[in-house]
């Protein structure tokens, strides 16, 4: 499988990242848990808002605090939509979530909510960037 990258600080590399973890939190495998996956929504939508603050030239703390991180986008003069901000909801699948006994087990609609938000986290950050990271930067060919 070919993997089109770019460099770090193009915000197409990023939205890439995030469309990666977004395959990966709507993958419901065996013996995989739902927090897990639920991470990977998370990471989806802050990858996917890193790119914009990049795409924006704002600098970002390496925080999985999502809410803070639309924030800044709104700093930057980006309106940010409401089923977007409801990306905050995701924060806690960052850290607690993925360690046993800190927090109840994530269930199937918890899983469920949480893809749904990263997906519009994403649709909108696609919206946002439109076709001009899209064939911006480098373009480095990565056979995996």
């Amino acid at each position: 499988m070919s993997v089109r990258r770019f460099p770090p600080d193009d915000p197409q590399e990023w939205l890439s990242r995030a469309r990666s973890n977004l395959q990966q939190a709507r993958a419901e495998l065996e013996g995989v848990y739902l927090e897990d996956l639920c991470f990977d929504a998370q990471q989806a939508a802050e990858k996917a808002i890193k790119a914009v603050l990049i795409d924006r030239k704002v600098a970002f703390p390496y925080v999985h605090d999502l809410a803070r991180l639309l924030t800044l986008v709104e700093q930057a003069g980006q309106v940010v939509p409401k089923e977007v901000k409801q990306a905050a909801k995701l924060s806690r699948y960052a850290v607690a979530t993925r360690y046993p006994g800190v927090t109840e087990p994530v269930s199937k609609e918890d899983h469920r909510e949480a893809v749904s938000i990263a997906e519009a986290v994403v649709r909108w950050v696609e919206k946002v960037l439109g076709s001009q990271s899209k064939n911006k930067g480098k373009v480095v060919e990565n056979d995996a």
